[in-house]
Formats: structure tokens, C-alpha cells, sequence
């Protein structure tokens, strides 16, 4: 029965996976709002700019639309020594430099125009368009619940005409000019609180357009209602005879990058185990992660249950006997009990020998003092007591009778050298 329980457990684990992904799979088909901010024009999701780029083509059909990914001054479709072009940058975070900024003030200053659009500007770039933006980007990056749920937006009576208000539930930047060079720039437009949100620089022969709130440019904004409007009239304050409009990516990808470094920073230090639980099916739900857990629960239960290790009963074997010495001692006792001591003696004396022979690998066909040196040395025996015993060996022979208390004094004398040496 044994043998069975690992494929009868493997069967459990199958069945309990199965059944927590059909569980999973059975609740009915929700449809969710992609919340992901993008802004690429590539992306027909809420917050991407497919809409607004492909508007370009009708907005301006006397210019040739193009993209840019590129820092100022190394663009392949605009020349920093030609006028009517406009370059047009749409990106959560517009974070020039100073170089980039000089450039693009250089760009502008000989007849083009900088549209720009953004929930966050560098401090260099504030310096430069002599402006301060009151807001949080943080506000950006906040799940919608948090936030305001409805964005209006109004653009500048005097320059419109027919005041109209564009709306839309959904994400909003709290972004705003709250001071800026009034010799230099014309507001073009406001948030719902009435606070200057859209403003232009007049630089040399060129302009910038500059607007603290990029989802007003995004697909959910401009397919709400006609806020497709806003979007044109707002790009109508280009020059028409714009030659060349260019979407600029370079601003957008250079957020992107970095935040898809942090994003895989992050992954790499969470793990395949944190990779495996957080998988999702087709509803959204971590049905794996239950069931990873669920594995994990009865892996961890049978190893519990099988704690003890399962082993035949090893008997305890008992230490062998001496077979030859109780042999010797048989024998011993039979010559002894014969009173044949003289022969005892002289089968004491050979086992004795032979011992030596075995043990010690001495030579013991000549028992001279020698001889007892080699012994001592080897055997680490008593002097005294090995004199002893080779003298009786040497002299035994010559005795007509051997008594008994020679015999014993001979046992003795050999049980205390065995004892001693082990």
C-alpha cells in the first residue's frame, strides 16, 4: 500500500490545482479601467496619446508628422536653422537640463514653436521660462479613488471666443502657473479653479506652449464628449504654414527608462517565489498563489506526519567470544587435571611463543637477552616479570618433573604479561 501514497498524494495535489482554477475561472467576466498612464502614441488605452497623434495629420495636413526620440539639438526631422516646424512634447515628467533647455530656446528663437505638456517641469526649466508651477506630481502617480474624478478646462475667452467648458471623468493634475514674467507670456487657458494652467513664451520668433496638465491630450479625455475641440484649438495657436510638426518621445522615454530600470530592480530583488504568487488568470485573480499555497500546506503536513524515520529492527549483536583462549584454557585444564605438568608447560610456552611471533613479529628461535630487549621494547611489558618467563621457558626442559606451583608461578607470570599488553 505503500508504494502508493506518492501517486495517490501527486493525484490530490493535480485535483486540488484544477478545482481552485476553475473556481477562479467561473466568476463572471469583469471589465476594468486601465489606469496605466502611458501617454505613448501607440497606445489606444485611456491614458495613451493615439488619439492626439493621429488628430496631427488633420489638424495640420500641409505638414509632413513625424516622431522624435532624441535630446534637443540631434533631431533627424527638425533643423535647429530652419523656421515653421514644431516640435510637440507630451510626458508626465519634463525633465531638461540646462543644455537641453538652451537648445530648445535656440530652436524656438528662430521661428518654431515648442508645445509642451506636462504634470511635472524641472527646476532649470521653471528658471528658464521665468515661471513657478504650483501642484504635486505625486498627485499624478495616485490611484484614481484618491483623486479628483472629474478634470475641467476652459481656454481663454478673448482668444476663443464662445467660452465652453471640456470635461471628463477621469484622472486630473492639480498643476497651475501661480506666478510668471506677465512681459512675456500670455495665458491661454484654466483649470476648474480658475487658475492659469495653459500659458505661452513668446522667444524670439518662435513660441513655447506650455500646460501643466497632460491627461487634457490623453484618448479618455479627447473621445469624452467633443473635447476633441480643446486638443485643436489649442495646437491652432501653431503657425499654419508649419512645414514639419514633430512628436517628441525623447522626454517620455527618458521617464520610461528610468522608471523600467526601477521596475526591474524591483523584480529582480523580489524573486521567482514572489514572481510565481502574484501570476494571474484571465479575471485578474491569483488563483496560482492560492494554490501555491494550498501545495504548500500539504507539503508541509506530510512531512509533519512522516517525521519519524520508518526502518527495520536492527538486533543487537553481541561481542564474539574468544573461541582459541577458551580452547587453551580447556586444554589447560585437562593436562592439569593428568598431572602431566611438564607438557602444560610446554604448550604454554609454544602458544606463548607463537603469540610472540604473530604480535610482535620477533624471531624466537634463539631467547637471549636480546631477544627480551626486542620484546620489552615492542611489547612495553614488565622487565622483571618478562625475565622470568623466558628463563623458565629456556630451563623447563631440563627438569625432570615440573610441580605444580612451578606450573601456576608460570601461569601467572603469562596472564600478567598478557594483561599487561593487551
Amino acid at each position: 500500500m505503500n508504494k502508493y501514497i506518492p501517486y495517490l498524494f501527486g493525484l490530490f495535489l493535480m485535483g486540488a490545482i484544477v478545482l481552485l482554477l476553475a473556481t477562479g475561472s467561473s466568476k463572471p467576466n469583469k471589465k476594468t479601467l486601465d489606469e496605466s498612464i502611458t501617454l505613448n502614441k501607440q497606445d489606444k488605452i485611456p491614458y495613451g496619446s493615439y488619439v492626439a497623434y493621429q488628430d496631427l495629420k488633420y489638424i495640420f495636413p500641409g505638414a509632413t508628422i513625424s516622431e522624435n526620440k532624441y535630446e534637443p539639438g540631434y533631431w533627424d526631422s527638425l533643423s535647429k536653422y530652419e523656421d515653421k516646424q514644431a516640435l510637440i512634447i507630451l510626458s508626465t515628467r519634463f525633465i531638461a537640463d540646462e543644455t537641453e533647455m538652451k537648445k530648445l530656446v535656440t530652436f524656438a528663437e528662430n521661428g518654431n514653436d515648442v508645445f509642451i505638456a506636462s504634470g511635472y517641469f524641472s527646476s532649470i526649466a521653471k528658471e528658464m521660462m521665468s515661471c513657478e508651477i504650483t501642484g504635486s506630481y505625486n498627485s499624478l502617480l495616485r490611484p484614481a479613488e484618491y483623486l479628483d474624478d472629474s478634470l475641467r478646462l476652459n481656454l481663454n475667452n478673448s482668444l476663443f471666443g464662445n467660452p465652453k467648458q471640456f470635461n471628463y471623468p477621469g484622472r486630473t493634475s492639480s498643476n497651475y502657473f501661480s506666478s510668471f514674467d506677465k512681459a512675456l507670456t500670455e495665458v491661454l487657458g484654466y483649470n476648474q479653479n480658475s487658475q492659469p494652467n495653459f500659458i505661452r513664451l513668446r522667444a524670439g520668433h518662435g513660441n513655447f506652449y506650455v500646460h501643466t496638465d497632460p491627461f487634457a491630450f490623453t484618448n479618455y479625455f479627447l473621445l469624452y464628449g467633443d473635447n476633441v475641440d480643446y486638443y485643436e484649438k489649442a495646437l491652432s495657436l501653431i503657425r499654419p504654414d508649419v512645414k514639419r510638426v514633430v512628436w517628441d518621445e525623447y522626454y517620455l522615454l527618458k521617464k520610461e527608462n528610468r522608471s523600467q530600470a526601477n521596475r526591474n530592480n524591483n523584480e529582480s530583488k523580489r524573486g521567482w517565489l514572489s514572481a510565481l504568487m502574484n501570476v494571474q488568470n484571465a479575471n485578474g485573480d491569483k488563483s496560482f498563489g492560492a494554490a501555491f499555497v494550498v501545495l504548500a500546506a500539504i507539503l508541509l503536513l506530510y512531512v509533519l506526519l512522516n517525521m519519524r524515520r520508518k526502518q527495520r529492527y536492527i538486533p543487537i549483536v553481541k561481542k564474539p567470544s574468544n573461541d582459541s583462549l577458551d580452547f587453551v584454557k580447556t586444554i589447560g585444564r585437562l593436562y592439569f587435571d593428568k598431572a602431566d605438568h611438564k607438557n602444560l608447560c610446554r604448550k604454554m610456552a609454544s602458544f606463548f611463543l607463537d603469540h610472540v611471533r604473530s604480535k610482535y613479529k620477533l624471531p624466537t628461535g634463539n631467547l637471549d637477552s636480546t631477544f627480551v630487549n626486542k620484546l620489552l621494547e615492542k611489547s612495553g611489558a614488565e622487565a622483571y616479570n618478562t625475565n622470568e618467563i623466558i628463563s623458565f621457558i629456556n630451563s623447563f626442559e631440563s627438569e625432570t618433573n615440573i610441580n605444580p606451583a612451578q606450573l601456576i608461578q608460570f601461569y601467572n607470570q603469562l596472564e600478567i604479561f598478557y594483561n599487561t599488553t593487551g
